[in-house]
């Protein structure tokens, strides 16, 4: 029980003292050992940011004409880059400070996804329910990039 219990606070001490980026590539590796990742597109965290873009431009739809060239076009481009940056991350893992960069970028845009779904919601382009169902795949999204 003793031993155990040490060699889990090695662990945990070797985590804390990990940077960022070398976790998530621990991570990665862990995760190509279970399910074999060959493309950024087997990702969970892209495959729900991809998810969340398409669900977001059907609804942007209804957005009224005036908002054509405003919310809409903001939400729109906010939503995609997620994906986009997480397959430049894909694309440059090698490079760590690159990658991170990427992930920052895409983590940013999700942010601006969200808000931007508030103001649809406040300006009652989208319903409550849609709203929450669309900021909960944000905060999925969130939650996968922090693993």
């Amino acid at each position: 029980m003793l031993g155990r219990r040490q060699t889990v606070r090695r662990h945990m001490s070797e985590v804390r003292n990990q940077r960022p980026a070398a976790l998530a590539e621990q991570q990665m590796k862990k995760s190509a050992r279970i399910a074999r990742i060959n493309s950024v597109k087997d990702l969970a965290v892209y495959k729900t940011a991809y998810e969340l873009a398409m669900k977001i431009f059907e609804l942007s739809k209804r957005f009224p004409t005036e908002e054509k060239f405003a919310l809409t076009s903001q939400i729109r481009r906010s939503s995609r880059p997620v994906c986009l940056n997480l397959r430049e991350a894909w694309a440059k893992r090698r490079y760590q400070a690159h990658f991170v960069s990427k992930l920052t970028d895409s983590d940013g845009e999700n942010s601006e996804t969200d808000s931007s779904l508030d103001f649809a919601r406040d300006c009652e382009y989208i319903s409550i329910d849609e709203h929450r169902a669309l900021t909960s795949k944000c905060a999925e999204i969130d939650g996968c990039s922090a693993e």
